[in-house]
């Protein structure tokens, strides 16, 4: 039987069982055995290596997928020499995740437009790469699923869609003020990933006002209690990132009252 033969019988029976990629690269791994007089281990390591790389890089897709991202942004993309607010140093650390195998939170406190959601998204994606689940939700539909699902009595089944991800980003808490129902599904959230599930949050309002956010005092004070025993808070000072390029080329009368913005939102929370 001739080589180029047995090479597409390889290459059926690969596909028979499902190697589709080992397939695809079986000729060019059979020519470098050839020309390194590779042993066939090697030979044998190069070709899976090629298929273990596709089905990562699928998976990884899935998870993207199934993330719910609003867009896909690394701190590759994140401009800190624009918000020197941000310790770039500690942003690092957090992405390495230790937080996670923790059960930490991290809590991203800004006015509008300063890169609360891009770092959110940014730690999402590298806990996505080190094969972790994610789900990004914003503040506004989660208490509006959640709110559904209960007056369809199914609460508990839904809120297994945000407990189970190894991390849950929501975004824009504080937004909009939360009804006694609203307030008391999304503790009841917090309380069961305590100590089970990382959070990250984005939240253009100081801790001091979330008991007027919740509507309640003491709920807002056990809430933070809950969400604040393994967190890292990040306060973001600083003008607009999305129109980062406006300003730079000048364009700043529309934007100076940002850094009162700022500092009424944040308060005086600790990084």
């Amino acid at each position: 039987m001739s080589e180029a033969l047995l090479v597409a019988q390889v290459e059926e029976q690969l596909l028979d069982l499902g190697l589709k990629r080992a397939a695809a690269v079986l000729p060019a791994c059979v020519e470098w055995a050839a020309g390194q007089e590779a042993t066939y281990v090697a030979f044998l390591q190069r070709l899976l290596e090629a298929e273990q790389e596709e089905r990562h890089s699928r998976a990884m897709q899935a998870r993207l997928r199934l993330a719910n991202f609003p867009f896909h942004k690394t701190l590759a993309d994140f401009d800190f020499s624009f918000q020197p607010s941000v310790d770039e140093r500690q942003i690092r650390e957090l992405a390495t995740l230790t937080f996670v195998q923790e059960c930490g939170n991290v809590i991203f406190l800004g006015p509008p437009g300063v890169g609360k959601t891009h770092l959110a998204v940014a730690l999402g994606m590298e806990a996505i790469r080190q094969r972790m689940s994610v789900y990004f939700v914003t503040m506004q539909k989660l208490v509006s699923d959640l709110r559904r699902a209960y007056q369809e009595g199914r609460l508990d089944r839904r809120l297994r869609v945000y407990t189970q991800p190894k991390i849950l980003i929501c975004d824009e808490v504080g937004y909009l003020p939360l009804d006694a129902l609203d307030a008391a599904n999304f503790f009841r959230l917090v309380s069961e990933r305590y100590e089970r599930g990382s959070l990250i949050i984005t939240s253009n309002t100081s801790f001091t006002n979330w008991g007027t956010l919740f509507g309640d005092q003491v709920l807002a004070a056990a809430l933070l209690d809950r969400l604040l025993h393994h967190a890292t808070t990040v306060n973001i000072r600083g003008n607009s990132y999305r129109m980062k390029d406006k300003l730079r080329a000048g364009v700043t009368h529309a934007f100076s009252g940002t850094r009162d913005e700022a500092n009424v939102c944040v308060g005086n929370e600790s990084r």
